[in-house]
């Protein structure tokens, strides 16, 4: 969302990562703001594919809120936010936030909590989802109990 870049690539073939395709995968998610770049853990696109797959958008391209973050970009995001954690899965390379246009982001939650990979928070009000290959568990931010429960 912050660089206007825009990828289609296949990172897989069966049960093989393809190095090129994660490169390119890994410069895409760089750090905007410093253009820092980290190996990301290609799990988090298993995750993806998967939970696109599971709201009926197989292949849809998804919009990426933010994925790697340096030390200093989680800093700077965490003096503005009460939501960004000080050891964010981000700055591991580790996750990723994510929308799908079209699909309503409680939906997009529901779906990626249904799989029981890694962790999945959901932010209403900024409307996307958090999805990281860490362990599993759940919260949300700006969330009424009844905004938060999965339908």
């Amino acid at each position: 969302m912050h660089t206007s870049e825009h990828i289609d690539i296949v990172y897989r073939r069966g049960d093989v990562y393809l190095p090129e395709a994660e490169a390119e995968l890994d410069h895409f998610l760089r750090d905007h703001r410093t253009g820092d770049v980290k190996h990301y853990d290609p799990r988090v696109f298993d995750i993806l594919s998967d939970v696109a797959a599971a709201v009926g958008h197989p292949g849809v391209e998804i919009e990426i809120i933010c994925g790697y973050r340096t030390a200093g970009s989680n800093e700077f995001l965490r003096a503005r936010s009460a939501g960004v954690a000080k050891r964010s899965q981000h700055m591991q390379a580790h996750a990723i936030d994510i929308r799908i246009p079209g699909v309503d982001t409680l939906t997009l939650r529901n779906a990626a909590l249904a799989l029981g990979r890694g962790g999945v928070g959901y932010y209403p009000r900024s409307e996307f989802v958090h999805v990281d290959t860490g362990r599993v568990r759940t919260w949300c931010f700006g969330c009424s109990s009844s905004s938060a429960s999965a339908e």
